[in-house]
């Protein structure tokens, strides 16, 4: 799949601000500062779609893209950053739980993990509760140009042994700086607007 079109349709906090549910949403998270932006805009082949910051935790609203008319890639609020205020974090779970409860249209969300580092608690939290919604079953391991080819295969199994994938589960490494890895999850992500 080649993304020629993507546009910001909505920002959220609350059900009543989302896009009508029309179409089907591929939605993303992962912990703050892992790199969803940096993907994002590579998968979209544009610079700044979604905002790269160096200080986690910038993204604290849903954010739908309309991405060549036909479906939404959705960047969800990175979570686990402790500078963030209690009562975001707070307001994180029930804002979460809301959109994949309700959203027909949300067909997979794909979790992005640092592969440099085990998952953390709340990345095996995050997997569970997907998995609680059928939401689970694809990983991306962000940041591969930081390890050699040799250290990749042993990352990919700590993160898979950590977050228990089944064999159908897929990591896919990606490295943003180096633009790699994207066509392999863009594959994936075709499949599921066929499915």
């Amino acid at each position: 799949m080649i993304i020629r079109d993507a546009q910001l349709e909505a920002v959220a906090v609350k059900a009543n601000q989302y896009p009508e549910d029309s179409m089907i949403e591929i939605a993303f998270a992962g912990r703050s500062n892992v790199g969803k932006s940096s993907l994002l805009n590579l998968l979209t082949n544009r610079k700044s779609l979604a905002r790269v910051s160096g200080s986690p935790g910038k993204t604290r609203t849903i954010n739908f893209y309309k991405v060549n008319g036909v479906f939404r890639i959705v960047d969800l609020p990175g979570y686990g950053y402790a500078k963030v205020s209690k009562g975001m974090s707070k307001d994180w779970g029930p804002m979460m739980e809301e959109y994949f409860q309700k959203r027909q249209g949300l067909k997979k969300v794909i979790q992005l993990v640092d592969i440099r580092h085990a998952p953390s608690a709340q990345d095996i939290q995050m997997y569970e509760y997907l998995r609680h919604y059928g939401l689970d079953g694809i990983v991306v391991a962000t940041k591969a140009d930081k390890v050699s080819k040799n250290e990749m295969q042993k990352c990919v199994s700590v993160i898979r042994k950590t977050l228990n994938l089944s064999v159908n589960d897929m990591v896919i490494p990606v490295s943003a700086l180096k633009r790699t890895g994207q066509d392999k999850l863009l594959e994936e992500m075709e499949k599921l607007l066929e499915e």
